[in-house]
């Protein structure tokens, strides 16, 4: 199955200033790729008029619902029983927004359904890598 799943979500961009600010975004996952989940800003938010784009695990944004979950560049924790925050670490700095956890819960079962958890390992294509790799294609 090559079907795309597109959830366009509305974040809201939480800045040092006071207030937050209503952002779109959308968060894609792709079972050819089937243990990342990528979301997408909108070019007005960066600092060079760019779209920007993070990828990070399906596994990790499922955690982060429940308990703080990321070390790394991508960290995902609840906000109460209704929003998740979500931190996105770079050079520049960190951004941080808030959606609405029905939301991703929303995307998640659309992903799950796609490519069941655990189920993942057909979609990566080891068995022909491992084969090209070894001559045996």
């Amino acid at each position: 199955m090559n079907t795309v799943i597109d959830h366009a979500v509305q974040v809201r961009l939480i800045a040092t200033t006071p207030g937050t600010y209503a952002v779109p975004a959308v968060l894609r996952y792709l079972p050819a790729d089937p243990l990342a989940v990528r979301m997408t800003f909108p070019p007005e938010i960066s600092l060079d008029g760019s779209a920007v784009d993070w990828t990070f695990a399906r596994e990790l944004l499922d955690a982060g619902l429940r308990t703080p979950a990321g070390r790394g560049d991508v960290r995902v924790r609840p906000c109460g029983p209704d929003r998740t925050v979500m931190e996105f670490h770079a050079d520049e700095g960190i951004a941080m927004v808030q959606l609405r956890t029905a939301e991703v819960l929303r995307f998640l079962a659309r992903s799950y359904a796609a490519v069941p958890a655990g189920g993942e390992a057909p979609y990566l294509g080891l068995d022909q890598g491992l084969a090209e790799l070894f001559g045996a294609a």
